[in-house]
């Protein structure tokens, strides 16, 4: 199972390993990661204890819309629950039901652009709890549903860790991780003609640089690769990087969740974003048209993922 380890320097400048705890209280975290969400995991906020009606006979603890436009229920464990899996189902099976509850509900807290760009392809349940059993990783993995498992920790002076331990792409998988996709095969049975990305799509004048690209942006650990209707987000908690082809410049643009401000920009190369609509999420452009330029954006590449 995945460890995240914090250490601080003493007076003696030994560097000594900080104890994390769990909250008192279940609804801290609740709290504390509402207030937070967008930073903390890419998701708006819908709405807390939401009502899943007589037959479900639950309390949703967090309802959102990430940045990629798909549905997110969260549930919250001050401990260990197995049965945090079992609840998600159910609640996945009555976000199955509620598709214009749902929808009525984005519009009137985000506004009409968000609710009509809604995907519901492959909703996902986040479960964040101290700690997840064997039995619950082995499980997120046969189940249909499209599940993350968090494990957080809270530490002296206000420190909050959220450790991503287990996640399933869910079926119809739109989506895999590095380590069980069939890539290749999806490039392979991509049109000649060059065409903007879809699922499995590639133009065939950017193929090449785009396995090197994605050779570079999964090399970071345990990266899922989703091809969305308008770009690929790659992504951990949160999209790391969005990719969007433009086959008539002979480029591929790669927005990357970084502070522009710690970037030396270049014209023609990298570009500040902020305030610019674009597809894809990201505040730093890169544009590549050749692998001199993807060798050129490899140190924005790791300092993205690093930071993540």
């Amino acid at each position: 199972m995945a460890e995240l380890m914090l250490f601080r320097r003493d007076a003696d400048g030994r560097d000594v390993e900080l104890s994390g705890s769990t909250v008192a209280l279940e609804v801290e975290l609740q709290r504390r990661v509402e207030a937070g969400m967008e930073q903390m995991l890419g998701i708006r906020f819908l709405a807390s204890e939401y009502p899943t009606g007589p037959w479900h006979r639950g309390r949703i603890d967090t309802l959102g819309l990430d940045e990629n436009g798909t549905p997110v229920l969260i549930e919250y464990k001050k401990g260990s629950d197995s049965g945090v899996l079992s609840q998600a189902v159910s609640y996945m099976s009555w976000l199955d039901s509620a598709h214009h509850e749902f929808v009525a509900l984005v519009r009137r807290v985000l506004g009409a652009e968000a609710a009509e760009s809604i995907d519901w392809r492959r909703p996902r349940m986040v479960c964040i709890a101290a700690s997840f059993s064997h039995h619950d990783r082995v499980a997120v993995q046969r189940l249909p549903e499209r599940i993350d498992l968090v494990r957080y920790r809270v530490f002296e002076d206000g420190l909050l860790s959220l450790l991503l331990v287990d996640s399933s792409p869910g079926s119809p998988s739109a989506a895999s991780s590095r380590r069980n996709r069939e890539r290749d095969a999806a490039v392979d049975s991509a049109p000649a003609a060059p065409v903007l990305v879809a699922p499995g799509l590639v133009p065939e004048c950017l193929r090449d640089l785009y396995a090197e690209l994605d050779d570079a942006l999964t090399a970071w650990g345990e990266v899922e690769v989703a091809p969305l209707r308008h770009y690929i987000a790659y992504r951990r908690l949160v999209n790391v990087a969005s990719v969007i082809f433009r086959p008539k410049h002979g480029a591929i643009l790669v927005y990357l969740r970084l502070d522009p401000d710690v970037v030396t920009l270049e014209e023609g190369f990298t570009r500040d974003m902020r305030g610019i609509g674009h597809l894809g999420t990201g505040d730093v452009e890169v544009r590549l048209a050749s692998a001199a330029d993807l060798e050129k954006a490899a140190p924005l590449i790791r300092r993205a993922f690093e930071a993540a």
